[in-house]
């Protein structure tokens, strides 16, 4: 962590938690839950049950929502991954790879302008698995062209997160958009930490220096090397207080949220273990870095 800031000058890191890991909770208790366990934000998944953008008094819904956040004082990110809300038969389906990409554009758009309602600090997206019938040329000329068109209606920044599995899988991948795009401003990324130890080659701390100037969104989790699995703190191989060191000397200062999506058969404790491991990673990231700083301080 050599030549890091210390993270207490820098303002502090933001802890939330996902929605998609209270699945089964209605979303005013999920947001109460997380709140009073001090998280300080919520990367609300637009889905069936929680928010809906295509159900009747979708308008409504969505200023309650935002007055409840308010109340709360949760930050708040919109994750658009949910499962089987457009199509029953198909998980994530259709993408913006698919000859049926347009349903997602217009969920995407309306995703965007839940998040200029909500005051959210970005709209966070993937690009989806390529399917077999389509070219890899057509898959990805399909991509560049919903994201530009995104870009074009949306008011909130945007995170496109590279995912394991995807078209765009990697931090180089997320790069090679970003300049087929023009490298616009309001592109940035979501960056998954247990992503980074599943398939980037480099160290985790050195992924979020890479992408420091264009992070958006992060989501944590812990994770093993090759393995896409979502696991709970101290579970997989992420050394974290380098990882939030990180974070905090890179000048990020939006919503850090676990993203534990299949846990909320337990979520409550989940979330409650998850902000514990948090803090005490974040303590010792703290107690890393100030010896270094007092050294550089004698020394002058």
């Amino acid at each position: 962590m050599t030549g890091t800031s210390d993270p207490a000058e820098t303002g502090g890191l933001r802890f939330g938690y996902g929605t998609n890991g209270f699945a089964n909770h209605r979303l005013e208790d999920a947001l109460e839950v997380i709140a009073s366990l001090g998280y300080e934000g919520v990367a609300l998944t637009l889905d069936h049950d929680h928010l809906d953008p295509y159900a009747p008094g979708a308008a409504r819904r969505v200023a309650a929502v935002a007055d409840r956040l308010r109340d709360l004082g949760l930050g708040v990110v919109v994750e658009t991954g949910a499962r089987y809300l457009l199509d029953p038969w198909r998980k994530h389906a259709p993408t913006l790879l698919h000859d049926e990409r347009e349903r997602r554009l217009d969920f995407l758009r309306r995703a965007a302008d839940v998040g200029a309602d909500l005051g959210a600090e970005a709209v966070s997206f993937w690009a989806g698995v390529r399917p077999d019938a389509v070219p890899p040329e057509v898959a990805w000329d399909r991509l560049v062209d919903g994201c530009a068109r995104l870009l074009e209606h949306s008011e909130v920044p945007l995170g496109f997160e590279p995912e394991p599995g995807m078209l765009v899988e990697t931090i180089a991948g997320w790069r090679r958009l970003y300049d087929t795009l023009g490298r616009p401003p309001g592109f940035g990324v979501t960056l998954d930490i247990g992503h980074c130890r599943c398939l980037e080659p480099g160290p985790v701390p050195e992924c979020v220096a890479s992408v420091a100037e264009h992070l958006v969104n992060v989501q944590i989790d812990d994770m093993r090397r090759g393995v896409h699995e979502h696991l709970e703190f101290g579970e997989g191989e992420i050394d974290f207080p380098p990882v939030l060191a990180a974070l905090a000397g890179s000048g990020y200062r939006g919503l850090v949220a676990v993203e534990l999506p299949r846990h909320s058969h337990a979520a409550p404790d989940v979330a409650a273990r998850s902000i514990a491991r948090l803090r005490a990673a974040w303590a010792a990231a703290r107690d890393a870095v100030r010896p270094v700083e007092t050294v550089r301080e004698g020394s002058r």
